[in-house]
């Protein structure tokens, strides 16, 4: 017998496919890494967000005090680098003697929290929305898409607001107002990739073969989607960020009693006129240095998923 056709010989087949596999995303691994570590931006985002990321995990861990209880005696101490601070209050404390350093820390799970998940929750409605419209056209296509301009027509801060002053502020109406407020650039942008691949061969031949629609829609046509949906979601994580602590500013976002950056900015804007920058200056900063972060690593994001820029 043939030495090629033995059955010891052909059971080698599966382990070297996948042992080939395995060397495959080893360099697409390799690759991703040389990338981030060439792009200094990029990089310097990673570090901050996985900072931001580690203070909102370990919060009850890294805060040197109760972000929710203060002293009066203690009130409205500066930074503990200027003079007349305290050891005790590294950065200082707010206008009832709570430490700012805690708030800081304890308000990145509100920010994080609701940014990551409206973020989900508007890509999901725009996803499966966008490849309804994209697929099926004709009427679907229509209503979805004059919804879409409805919405668009309203400024988002606008409609966030409305929204928020009938449900009332609280994380969840925040996050379902966030949510359901953003998914009309998911759906447009899934929209437009879909029109393009469903004329594609691959599609035609999988209507010739009988596959249902459903299936063509989830398993086909969305993983080519994938790309534009994640650097699409990477930068409205930032936006939703700042949407959150506009309406925390605004008295719509968390109730007063958590501690979150925009609540922060918004109680400290009474102590502009006394002197005490500290109170609004570190959260701000918060804010300013996660939204960076987030941009530069969606900047990147775009660039390296982008196909164009490969050959």
């Amino acid at each position: 017998m043939d030495e090629r056709l033995k059955p010891e010989t052909a059971v080698g087949v599966p382990a070297l496919g996948r042992e080939l596999g395995a060397v495959a995303r080893r360099r697409a691994r390799s690759r991703l890494v040389s990338s981030l570590r060439a792009n200094g931006l990029a990089s310097f985002g990673v570090l901050v967000l996985l900072l931001v990321c580690l203070s909102a995990i370990f919060a009850d861990v890294l805060a040197p005090h109760n972000p929710r209880v203060g002293d009066l005696m203690d009130s409205k101490l500066p930074p503990a680098f200027l003079p007349g601070g305290d050891p005790r209050f590294i950065l200082g404390t707010d206008e009832l003697g709570r430490d700012i350093l805690s708030r800081v820390i304890h308000g990145s799970r509100i920010s994080l929290l609701v940014g990551f998940t409206a973020v989900a929750l508007a890509g999901f409605i725009g996803v499966v929305l966008g490849l309804v419209s994209g697929f099926y056209g004709g009427r679907i296509d229509d209503v979805i898409m004059r919804i879409a301009d409805i919405q668009l027509a309203v400024p988002f801060i606008l409609l966030a607001i409305a929204v928020l002053a009938v449900l009332g502020p609280g994380i969840q109406n925040l996050i379902l107002t966030l949510g359901v407020a953003g998914w009309v650039t998911y759906g447009r942008v899934v929209r437009g990739q879909v029109i393009s691949l469903r004329e594609k061969e691959f599609i035609e031949a999988a209507h010739c073969i009988g596959v249902p629609n459903l299936v063509i829609m989830f398993r086909h046509i969305l993983p080519n989607t994938l790309a534009a949906v994640i650097v699409v979601g990477s930068f409205a994580v930032a936006s939703t960020i700042l949407a959150e602590a506009a309406l925390s500013f605004l008295g719509l976002g968390v109730p007063p009693d958590i501690p979150t950056w925009g609540g922060m900015v918004a109680a400290g804007r009474d102590q502009i006129l006394t002197g005490q920058w500290w109170v609004y200056t570190f959260p701000g900063l918060a804010i300013m240095l996660t939204v960076l972060a987030i941009n530069a690593l969606g900047d990147w994001l775009r660039d390296y998923l982008d196909p164009r820029l490969k050959i």
